[in-house]
């Protein structure tokens, strides 16, 4: 079911809400990935706020949407939308990678909402096939979505995971790719190539969509599309901008794992508060 503007305004103004509070909370924790997570915010606030299935009060519901954030690094963007659907208090996101404390800085299965820990790159997809494995074993019907970063393709173990889903025809699978361009070390280009992915994904026998992954229309028409799909597993392909929404964070390596200093805090901030109310 496609959305009205007015939805479609709701999601992008949430979304920005979403920014700031990654911006907040690595800043005040001092260490952190604010670049993956602001490039996948979109994706993550479409996905809890109008495509998946969950409820807040009970984490554990069994016929739930199950979700694994490949790309455990960037968790703050998970977390902060947790929060704000009221899977934990608000006031949790201050301390984010303090010791003792409940939000880690790869997610762990203590903090509600989270499904498995994550964080050693390349495993989620595996992971999350065995969940949707799971749904077929359990008849049900619910669906497993998995965010995937672009370096963290290069692993040899997700290529084995797509081999697998494909020969299982894991229809309830939707993996998205948050294809920012940039990893640890350098744009992924560079570091070691990974085009053509479209026609890669295609070949290992997923159904494929690509889109803009800050088009928020766009990215639920690609939600709405993968669930239409028999008999194969859906990649979402989602060309996305590292650190979108803080303009000198935008395509800047360094931001990848360096969470910003307090007057990079206080920048962004009012920059992210006048496109709020602009």
């Amino acid at each position: 079911m496609l959305l009205d503007s007015r939805k479609i305004g709701e999601l992008e103004a949430k979304a920005r809400e979403i920014r700031t509070l990654i911006v907040q909370m690595l800043a005040r924790a001092g260490s952190g990935h604010p670049g993956g997570s602001l490039s996948s915010t979109d994706i993550l606030t479409c996905l809890y706020y109008s495509v998946m299935r969950h409820n807040p009060k009970d984490p554990s519901w069994p016929d739930r949407d199950r979700f694994q954030l490949s790309k455990g690094h960037c968790c703050p963007a998970l977390y902060a939308v947790l929060a704000e659907q009221g899977y934990f208090p608000k006031e949790e996101l201050g301390n984010l990678r303090r010791f003792g404390c409940m939000l880690q800085g790869h997610p762990d299965r203590h903090t509600p909402g989270i499904e498995v820990c994550s964080g050693s790159l390349g495993q989620g997809l595996s992971v999350a096939l065995g969940m949707s494995l799971a749904a077929r074993i359990d008849k049900k019907d619910y669906r497993t979505y998995c965010l995937l970063g672009d370096g963290e393709i290069q692993e040899g173990n997700i290529w084995e995971a797509a081999m697998a889903a494909a020969h299982y025809k894991r229809d309830n699978l939707c993996a998205i790719l948050d294809y920012n361009g940039f990893q640890i070390d350098g744009r992924v280009s560079e570091v070691m190539g990974i085009e053509p992915l479209a026609e890669k994904w295609r070949s290992f026998g997923w159904y494929v969509i690509e889109i803009d992954g800050h088009n928020m229309a766009a990215i639920h028409k690609a939600f709405d599309t993968a669930k239409k799909i028999k008999e194969k597993p859906t990649m979402i392909l989602a060309k996305t901008i590292k650190g979108k929404g803080v303009s000198f964070m935008e395509n800047v390596v360094d931001f990848h794992g360096r969470a910003p200093t307090g007057d990079e805090h206080d920048l962004a901030v009012k920059e992210l508060n006048r496109r709020r109310h602009a």
